[in-house]
């Protein structure tokens, strides 16, 4: 049997399986992802985490999403991984170092069941995020999709983000269209989606159509982003909260080009499963 914990940050949930220290993982991550994080027929999941050993690190996480595919980075997943190595493991340390596809990144412990962490430096050439085009930003650029014409701000936070700012949120066919924009030829990688509104410089409210998993109550990387487009379109200031369907984390930008994201993690069971082929 393999060992797991379900984590949520923000409601943004994850089936975490700790391979470190002879801990069991699946063979194949990819379709184990499929199967368990099925709401229905499984444990129910927005992606499967994987810890591993590291030998630049603390440690390293995988993120695996529902449809199988592997995402570079989440912020919400790592804030989840902090908590459970201070909570179910014992770690003592005030931060830990882990590596993800995007890079390592430091999560810092807080009071309150609370995680800071430092997302890095934003990639905003368009090479970068990758978007199909000529190099430069991609700053409130229009791009046609469905027919109709949105205007978009793309930022990498290790991982693509669309960003689009729209006059009400709750108005916004998420479901319709944020598969169109994910899988829009313009991002070859596809691309996670945000939809904004602007509230005042410091307050603005985001629903989240993450690629491979749909719409999701809450995304770290993703607010990142949105902290990073809001400031450079002169939205927003620097410190900025967001408010997502999950509830809310405090983002800053930093003069440095660093972004720090700040929010509540926890864990909600533990529990065992039958390694995949015997399901």
């Amino acid at each position: 049997m393999i060992q797991f914990t379900k984590v949520q940050g923000l409601g943004n949930d994850f089936i975490l399986v700790d391979g470190r220290h002879g801990g069991v993982i699946p063979d194949n991550p990819s379709r184990a992802a499929v199967l368990w994080c099925d709401r229905h027929f499984g444990i129910g999941a927005d992606g499967l985490l994987l810890l591993l050993p590291s030998a630049r690190a603390d440690l390293s996480m995988r993120i695996f999403q529902p449809d199988g595919s592997e995402a570079e980075m989440c912020g919400n997943a790592i804030r989840c991984v902090a908590l459970y190595l201070q909570q179910r493991v014992g770690t003592v340390s005030a931060s830990l170092a882990i590596e993800t596809l995007a890079g390592i990144k430091v999560a810092s412990l807080l009071a309150g069941g609370l995680v800071r962490v430092d997302m890095g430096r934003p990639c905003l050439e368009r090479g970068e995020i990758p978007m199909a085009g000529p190099p430069g930003r991609v700053l409130d650029e229009p791009l046609e999709a469905g027919g109709e014409v949105f205007r978009v701000t793309a930022v990498s936070m290790g991982n693509p983000h669309c960003l689009v700012y729209v006059p009400d949120v709750a108005l916004v066919p998420v479901t319709t269209l944020g598969p169109l924009l994910e899988h829009h030829p313009a991002f070859p990688r596809r691309t996670n989606v945000e939809f904004i509104q602007v509230d005042d410089p410091e307050n603005v409210v985001v629903r989240v159509w993450e690629r491979g998993v749909g719409e999701t109550l809450a995304c770290g990387t993703g607010a990142s982003a949105v902290a990073v487009g809001s400031f450079l379109n002169g939205f927003t200031r620097r410190s900025v909260k967001i408010k997502l369907a999950g509830g809310e984390l405090d983002l800053e930008y930093n003069e440095d080009g660093r972004v720090y994201v700040t929010g509540p993690a926890a864990m909600v069971f533990t529990g065992q499963i039958a390694p995949i082929e015997e399901v």
